[in-house]
């Protein structure tokens, strides 16, 4: 369940969030990034132990730099030590882990593995990706979305427009979360039978209600309305390669791509993706390195700063009121 205030015990799923904590931690990312002098003892004498069980170039990398701009130390423990609570007890990987680390931060496939680490470590976990949220990601979008469209109120991000358009994966389940508890007008379209669960959907209809935000979720993309921005992401998510012929899949989700007359038809200013891109697939080339829409390698950047802000939010909590 949410937290009562703003204060942080782990950094695990948006929907275990509070909107002041997310505002907090937007503001205080923002903060960092303009005066990283400022915060550069703030994790003195702290180490992050890394869990990867995927591959990554952004996560690991903002994490690593992240970590060390502010004082701290960041181990990475990649592939080579397998599926968590397959050569371990995944208890007993956090046990160990707690013993030397003061956090954890896991990239793993599946959200019981975080959960596990959670709920048996001394020291506070942050999840930097599972098969349900991305939480990180979500934070940084919302980071750049704040810098572009409320630099002067956080509160005007529920005047925003934002559309998910492609396959409903981690990234839509947190970046649709994030947007209900912040009151912004979210619009989820996806080819069918590729949309989240049902439960998913409940649940970010419940937080909208609560929020005052607005929540719609479509098949057709003929549907788009007016947007502020864009998002994709890959059709193909990493570890579902296989999973479905890759020609009928193209075929399938190829009114879903995000071009040019897709922006003009929803009168778009911004173009959001997470990456790795696929081009010529989710997004078109022109449009990810059309520097007049596309705000990719601002996200990218974001990373960095909104995982400072997760944690030194929770390592060094005096710092970050």
């Amino acid at each position: 369940m949410p937290q009562n205030n703003t204060a942080l015990s782990h950094f695990l799923a948006d929907d275990q969030l509070t909107k002041a904590q997310v505002q907090a931690l937007i503001k205080l990312a923002i903060e960092i990034k303009a005066q990283p002098e400022n915060f550069n003892q703030a994790l003195a004498g702290k180490s992050v132990a890394m869990i990867f069980e995927k591959p990554s170039l952004r996560t690991h990398v903002s994490f690593d730099m992240g970590i060390a701009k502010l004082g701290g130390h960041a181990l990475y423990l990649g592939q080579q030590n397998g599926k968590l609570g397959e050569r371990e007890r995944v208890s007993d990987y956090a046990k160990n882990l707690s013993c030397y680390a003061d956090a954890i931060v896991a990239r793993v496939f599946e959200n019981s593995a975080i959960e596990g680490l959670a709920e048996h470590a001394s020291v506070p976990v942050v999840n930097a990706l599972c098969d349900l949220y991305h939480p990180c990601q979500a934070l940084a979008d919302f980071v750049t979305l704040t810098e572009i469209f409320a630099p002067d109120d956080i509160q005007d991000l529920a005047k925003l427009k934002l559309a998910y358009v492609g396959d409903g994966n981690n990234v839509s389940n947190s970046l649709m979360l994030m947007a209900a508890m912040l009151g912004s007008d979210f619009t989820l379209i996806c080819p069918e039978n590729h949309g989240p669960s049902q439960a998913m959907l409940d649940k970010v209809q419940s937080i909208a209600a609560h929020s005052g935000g607005n929540f719609s979720f479509t098949t057709n993309i003929n549907e788009i309305a007016q947007q502020d921005a864009i998002y994709t992401d890959t059709w193909v998510s990493m570890g579902n390669e296989g999973a479905e012929d890759k020609a009928k899949l193209l075929s399938k989700f190829a009114p879903y791509q995000v071009n040019h007359d897709l922006m003009a038809k929803a009168k778009a200013g911004v173009v959001m993706h997470c990456q790795p891109a696929h081009l010529e697939e989710e997004i078109t080339t022109a449009l990810f390195d059309d520097e007049n829409y596309s705000v990719v390698f601002q996200q990218a950047e974001n990373r960095m700063w909104a995982q400072a802000a997760v944690l030194v939010s929770l390592l060094n909590p005096a710092l970050a009121n």
